[in-house]
């Protein structure tokens, strides 16, 4: 299975173990990876406290799967220290790899074996399981164990993948994009299944690119854009999902009426109003809600709304809008306890030139 953690060469436990801090189950410094002349991770510090949950988020090519790989000593750093579970873990060796359980993003799995028999060879690896353990996972993912694992789909390789990663309940799990192929069911067993760690005293690290995962299941988050930590906080301090994209129809009144009900609204920004081509005829709408939806909703219902919707965008798309270039540069700033942020968002109030007209420019009609 690529990427999995074994036994491999034995090499001592880090005879520095017992000064580490006790609270922390993983504490990085200066993280930094190259490739060749590329640097996937640049420089990136942070800490994850034992019996939490803690997300990694970025869009794709963020560096959070080479960090991961990191943390776990399947590639090597170019700079900086880390310790996981109080180990430096280019020198834990086999100890500490029993000690965590590791779900790989590019998970391959073609072997004949049956999926019971791939587990029994992974347990051999990562230590006691306890009995009835593996087809307690398997049920709740609904997992047909004795199915070739090369026949079995790519959603239920994922359980599989999953089922290896928490079934000898280590102290420490990393999971890189662990949800990816599993249907909304699942996805919601998963979640539950993570809490529950959680709750036993166990410690994560998980990776995605879709934030209403991390949301659900994590305690704090990094966001990582363009190799570098861009902001740290909870979830709700770091505002990712206060963005929404804002489209809709309004009849019966004109583009000029419809500006000036919301060109006030704070909460609103990048706000297009596009009227039809005659003077009753429908106004489309298009706007980034940053904040509440509660005050738009209201002001739009002073006009007859033939159609709404209001959709969460991608991740990449809410850190630059955020945390804007300079989360590519690293530096952080800090706004509130506990967290760290690259600077303060950027709020409608910000400069506000009130709503454009379709065809308009930045800077007023052409």
């Amino acid at each position: 299975m690529a990427d999995r953690l074994s036994a491999g060469q034995q090499r001592d436990v880090d005879p520095d173990a017992g000064s580490a801090s006790r609270g922390r189950a993983i504490e990085v410094h200066g993280l930094t990876k190259h490739y060749g002349p590329h640097e996937a991770v640049r420089g990136i510090r942070f800490s994850v406290e034992r019996g939490t949950v803690y997300g990694l988020i970025g869009p794709n090519g963020a560096g959070k799967t080479t960090t991961l790989r990191m943390l776990v000593d399947i590639i090597r750093p170019s700079s900086g220290t880390m310790r996981v579970l109080g180990v430096d873990p280019r020198r834990g060796g086999p100890a500490l790899r029993r000690r965590i359980g590791y779900l790989p993003g590019d998970l391959r799995l073609s072997t004949r074996m049956r999926g019971r028999a791939l587990l029994d060879h992974f347990a051999r690896i990562s230590g006691p399981v306890a009995p009835g353990a593996i087809d307690a996972l398997a049920e709740r993912f609904d997992l047909d164990l004795d199915r070739p694992v090369r026949a079995l789909s790519k959603g239920n390789r994922q359980k599989l993948g999953i089922v290896q990663a928490f079934m000898h309940e280590p102290e420490l799990i990393v999971l890189d994009e662990p949800t990816g192929g599993l249907d909304p069911l699942m996805q919601r067993e998963f979640i539950d299944l993570v809490r529950e760690a959680r709750d036993r005293g166990q410690t994560l690290l998980l990776s995605s690119h879709v934030l209403s995962e991390i949301q659900q299941a994590a305690d704090r988050v990094a966001v990582l854009s363009a190799g570098r930590l861009v902001a740290e906080g909870d979830v709700e301090s770091l505002r990712l999902a206060s963005i929404r994209r804002l489209r809709a129809t309004i009849a019966g009144t004109t583009a000029d009426a419809v500006g000036g009900t919301l060109g006030s609204i704070s909460e609103l920004r990048d706000l297009t109003l596009t009227p039809g081509g005659e003077a009753r005829d429908p106004v489309r709408v298009a706007a980034t809600i940053d904040g509440p939806v509660d005050p738009v909703i209201k002001a739009l219902a002073r006009h007859l709304v033939v159609d709404l919707t209001v959709e969460e965008p991608d991740l990449e798309e809410s850190v630059l809008s955020l945390y804007g270039d300079e989360g590519r540069q690293g530096q952080e700033t800090s706004l509130g306890t506990g967290s760290r942020f690259i600077r303060r968002p950027r709020h409608a109030g910000d400069g506000h030139a009130g709503p454009r007209r379709s065809g308009d420019t930045e800077g007023g009609p052409q």
